[in-house]
């Protein structure tokens, strides 16, 4: 049964059984009674861990709403569940928002209704690889057992992308595994794997928690070459980024591909709490910072930037307001 029917079910008994007049029900009026759903990601990676800040600041600074974060397989997934209504609110990687808003990709012909909250912090494409595989160059996967990720994840599409742009089908050039970041770092540990591929911000909890494991026994591989191609196929969603040595305790920075991360809600959502749910991204930012490092990694300037994705009028408000 969805959350949003749970919800549902949990409103009719109260009717039913008169346990609350209407005007003493908690959310009495609110949109969705009140509660609201934050589609996150996998549960070692960061947008669970800034879904279930956001969900802490919403339900204590929003009147009348509680919020929860809930885990899922990430971007594409996020959007889905956003358009039917299962979800309030999602965490999504700029390049599946945009297949999604134009019916690209893995949204062919099915143009998914979405605005956006904002632009927030930026997700590195990390390639992580055994030292034992052998793994020297990008060409090197080639034959490797590689995971790109969780179906509907955008760490999935982005792999895919970043594979053909190194001129490898990842269909065909690689043994694929589809596994979530808990399944693929346990696969990493025990050999059943030879790299992975991750799009998230850093330090990204299960990678960090892999590194530490076995110092030395992995390495991060630079794809920033890879990223003349990627957007001259994909567009300029994607640029060059210099992840920082000190997200994961690696002797040097890697030059590695970027992308932004979109908050996407439903055009159905009322203004005032859209206006409201911005508000508390930026009021309460130093909070959300305190919950993972990338919380502090966004601003008011760019946050409006979420193209080709409109702003909810209620975001838009927000920011026009100085």
């Amino acid at each position: 049964m969805k959350l949003r029917n749970v919800a549902l079910a949990l409103v009719v008994a109260l009717l039913v059984t008169g346990c609350a007049s209407a005007s003493q029900r908690p959310g009495a009026g609110l949109w969705h009674n009140g509660r609201l759903f934050i589609a996150t990601g996998n549960t070692t990676g960061v947008y669970y861990t800034i879904g279930g800040g956001y969900a802490d600041l919403i339900s204590k600074h929003v009147a009348g709403y509680e919020a929860r974060a809930e885990a899922t397989g990430a971007s594409a997934e996020n959007i889905q569940r956003v358009a039917t209504g299962d979800m309030d609110i999602a965490l999504t990687l700029a390049d599946t928002a945009a297949d999604a808003y134009a019916g690209k990709g893995g949204f062919d012909g099915k143009p998914q209704k979405l605005v956006a909250l904002g632009r927030v912090y930026k997700s590195y494409v990390q390639l992580v690889v055994r030292r034992s595989a052998n793994i020297n160059k990008f060409s090197d996967l080639r034959g490797k057992r590689v995971s790109t990720g969780s179906v509907g994840s955008g760490s999935d599409v982005v792999a895919g992308r970043v594979l053909l742009a190194g001129g490898l089908n990842p269909d065909t050039d690689i043994v694929r595994a589809r596994l979530s970041l808990p399944e693929t770092t346990k696969g990493m540990q025990n050999g059943s794997l030879d790299a992975f591929f991750f799009a998230g911000g850093v330090p990204t909890p299960g990678i960090a928690d892999l590194l530490a494991s076995s110092p030395g026994n992995y390495l991060v591989m630079p794809l920033s070459s890879l990223l003349p191609p990627l957007t001259t196929r994909w567009g300029p969603v994607y640029s060059g980024a210099k992840m920082p040595k000190e997200a994961y305790g690696i002797p040097a920075e890697v030059d590695t591909i970027a992308i932004g991360n979109y908050i996407v809600v439903s055009p159905d959502m009322p203004e005032q709490l859209a206006h409201d749910l911005t508000k508390v991204l930026f009021e309460y930012q130093k909070d959300l910072a305190k919950v993972h490092p990338e919380g502090g990694n966004f601003d008011k300037g760019t946050a409006p930037q979420t193209d080709p994705i409109p702003l909810h009028p209620g975001a838009a408000r927000f920011y026009s307001s100085g």
